[in-house]
């Protein structure tokens, strides 16, 4: 089995411009718990801040190739064009808007403590029918960030078959990204699937240990790994730079706990998705905004279609708005309901 092959639903592909890929996984098996996979040389694009050697061990390849392809949840009915939209929406609930709303290190453009409750809605108009909720709680003390999150949605495929899926994620992180304690669980139609990992950065690499239903997994991944909070102050350092598109990579906690690569791209204001008249007007803090497109595709399969893309509204507080997660089969999108500020904390610097 090459590590990064998952098991992906049928659907079209997601329209995005080309982009230079990884080179392939290549390496040869030495093991059950020794064997590891290694990129090649990346493209000149990458090679300032990405270039390096990805090494996981076959336990984290195939937790994660069961957890993608729904291994923990079996279906209901057996109808291939039923089970694809059900993955796929699984999929956009619990990962594409989670992803999103997790985004090196060092940078000076934080994020603001807050709360906020999304809206989720199933498609772009301006009637789409209202399938869940979602709450995105970032706090910060002198230590790190607390971020936990909870989404939910119930989604009618047919008159006679719904499902009920969410997302729970409690996690801290220590200032400056250097390490990600996290313990998430993801639920369809009651069945509770419960992972917890933690990860620590050092001079070279980031380590990771990852435990679910299986036994443990011991994965590496490269230094330049966004860690989650501090990737939003990346994100929203290199908008304000000017940077027009750029890629980067990022440790996804709630499904396949592995990296995802993202190609971020500043969007015109008028192809981003408006906000719905019948929705009540939000207040948001002062300051600059930048409407974006992220591309997320398996950093260890690039040649496989991208998972889906997300377009939002990224201010530069960290707080997202007006998001539309597209696999290519289906749409949500994400609405702020209510905003939350909080203060940051008055550390002293060390």
């Amino acid at each position: 089995m090459q590590v990064g092959d998952r098991q992906q639903a049928p659907r079209r592909p997601v329209q995005r411009p080309r982009r230079p890929r990884f080179q392939p996984l290549a390496g040869a098996v030495e093991g059950k718990r020794s064997h590891e996979r290694a990129f090649n040389t990346l493209p000149p694009r990458f090679s300032s801040n990405l270039r390096f050697v990805l090494n996981t061990s076959i336990e984290s390849a195939c937790a994660s190739r069961g957890a993608i392809s729904g291994g923990f949840m079996r279906r209901t009915i057996d109808r291939t064009g039923l089970a694809a939209q059900g993955v796929a929406m699984r999929r956009l609930v619990y990962f594409g808007f989670a992803a999103v709303l997790l985004w090196p290190v060092g940078s000076s453009a934080e994020p603001v403590p807050h709360r906020a409750e999304y809206i989720l809605r199933l498609g772009p108009a301006a009637n789409a029918p209202r399938i869940g909720t979602a709450v995105s709680d970032l706090s910060a003390d002198c230590a790190g960030w607390r971020l936990k999150r909870d989404i939910a949605a119930e989604i009618g495929l047919t008159a006679a078959w719904k499902i009920a899926v969410g997302s729970k994620l409690d996690g801290e992180e220590a200032r400056g990204g250097g390490a990600f304690r996290y313990r998430a669980t993801q639920i369809q139609n009651g069945s509770e699937r419960q992972t917890h990992g933690r990860l620590q950065r050092t001079a070279k690499e980031v380590r990771g240990e990852i435990v679910s239903s299986n036994s443990p997994a011991q994965i590496t991944l490269p230094a330049a790994t966004l860690m989650p909070v501090a990737g939003i102050a990346h994100l929203i350092e290199r908008l304000r730079n000017g940077a027009g598109s750029f890629p980067a990579l990022m440790f996804d906690a709630e499904v396949i706990s592995d990296a995802m690569l993202i190609d971020v791209e500043l969007l015109e204001r008028g192809m981003l998705r408006a906000a719905r008249p019948g929705d009540k007007p939000v207040a948001m803090p002062e300051g600059k905004s930048w409407p974006v497109s992220m591309t997320f595709t398996n950093g260890r399969n690039q040649a496989q279609r991208p998972l889906f893309t997300v377009t939002a509204l990224v201010w530069e507080t960290g707080i997202l708005d007006r998001l539309t997660v597209d696999t290519g089969l289906i749409n949500v999108t994400a609405d702020i309901q209510s905003l939350d500020l909080r203060k940051a904390p008055h550390c002293p610097r060390s």
